[in-house]
């Protein structure tokens, strides 16, 4: 796995700008200085076509530490109303062959009438790679070809003739080539005996809320996850912002996480760098999706006290003590126990106070670890290969910072 992000001074000025410029201040970004142009965009789901002014940034060629089968995009930024950002990914094969410019995704922060409506893109093929929602994946990796090196592009738009401007704080990607197996290497326990005070939030109380964001339930694991942590660094919606949710709906900073990760495209609150661009809306909040390599990792960062989302699937049967299967889920994981056994907030139980859980290590880390699995129907279907979202300040603590930096993350 190899995680590369472009996030200080001396990368936005590495890169090449076409009417943006360096944004100064305690997170150095990239914001509209002089628009490169204008462009119309119709927007696919309200049909709404209107022009925006709009200036790029392109980052330098990443080669990959591995030559890649799947890569995924995530960023943080600020984007006020009337303003979005499109992150697009280019790669090259080893073949020496090159992708077309792949959009990662159509962003921005909220959803009012001043701004499109927030989206991946299907049908994006070149006949050797796809992306599928939020992942560029190489068709057919048993061929023997690869990803070898990528750049990242970044167009900032805003409304014609205003001075607003999104600013864009970290944009990175992470690339891996993760074996097929159906089984990982277990892991022994050591950095145990730790848990983190994390929120507890059922999305399950939330069971037909909002069918316009997805109905809620089964559905919202992601931002609940995602919320859980928001929490866990003291941020938190105001009162103000959750106005427009139903008085009579508990925890409605879950159903203001949901309506804010949404993916009109994908049609729910799934997507991946969507989840950590929304935790990243809040103040010094940084958001990276990538990949771990066992829960040796992961005791690493909950030791620092930085809590993971997970993403996993499994068979009712394969995790005890869950009570469910499912093709897809989210859940934090908070800690481990002495025995080294991990304790998570699975979001999918009947209430707030049933959220923590304790789950065997072993039967864990294969679920989330693996890359493929069987189904309830025997079909042999994909696993996530340790997919997980990071969420931590701006600034990190210096233990925080360390263990980021080994585990790839700056």
């Amino acid at each position: 796995m190899d995680h590369h992000a472009w996030t200080t001074a001396a990368d936005w000025n590495k890169g090449h700008a076409n009417g943006t410029a360096l944004a100064h201040g305690a997170r150095p970004g990239v914001r509209i200085a002089r628009p490169a142009g204008t462009v119309d965009y119709k927007d696919p789901h309200t049909g709404r076509t209107a022009s925006w002014e709009y200036a790029t940034w392109t980052s330098p060629v990443h080669t990959l530490k591995v030559p890649a089968t799947e890569v995924v995009a995530s960023w943080n930024a600020h984007a006020p109303a009337g303003t979005w950002i499109a992150v697009e990914l280019r790669g090259t094969y080893t073949d020496g062959g090159r992708t077309p410019w792949y959009v990662m995704g159509r962003w921005t922060a909220g959803d009012s009438d001043a701004d499109i409506r927030r989206t991946s893109v299907d049908d994006q093929k070149d006949g050797r790679s796809s992306i599928s929602t939020d992942t560029f994946a190489i068709d057919t990796p048993a061929s023997g070809l690869r990803l070898t090196s990528y750049e990242l592009r970044a167009t900032l738009h805003r409304k014609p003739g205003t001075t607003l401007t999104p600013t864009v704080w970290r944009l990175g990607a992470m690339g891996s080539d993760i074996p097929d197996r159906f089984e990982v290497p277990a892991s022994k326990p050591g950095l145990v005996g730790r848990e983190l005070v994390v929120p507890r939030y059922s999305q399950e109380i939330h069971k037909g809320q909002y069918p316009e964001y997805d109905n809620g339930g089964e559905a919202w694991c992601s931002p609940t996850s995602s919320q859980m942590i928001i929490e866990y660094w003291g941020r938190k919606p105001t009162q103000q912002q959750l106005s427009w949710v139903n008085p009579d709906y508990a925890d409605p900073q879950v159903c203001h996480a949901a309506r804010h990760t949404f993916d009109y495209q994908y049609d729910g609150c799934g997507n991946w760098p969507f989840n950590a661009a929304y935790a990243a809306t809040y103040p010094n909040l940084q958001a990276v999706v990538t990949r771990l390599g066992s829960l040796t990792d992961a005791e690493q960062l909950i030791h620092a006290g930085i809590p993971v989302i997970t993403s996993q699937s499994f068979l009712k049967t394969e995790l005890d003590g869950a009570g469910y299967g499912t093709a897809g889920h989210l859940m934090t994981l908070i800690g481990f126990t002495k025995d080294g056994d991990v304790i998570a907030n699975d979001p999918a139980s009947p209430d707030d106070q049933a959220v923590r859980h304790v789950y065997k290590r072993r039967q864990f880390e294969n679920i989330w670890l693996r890359t493929k699995r069987k189904n309830a129907e025997g079909k042999v279907v994909s696993g996530t290969g340790g997919v997980c979202y990071l969420y931590f300040p701006a600034k990190p603590a210096p233990t925080q910072h360390r263990v980021l930096r080994e585990l790839g993350i700056r």
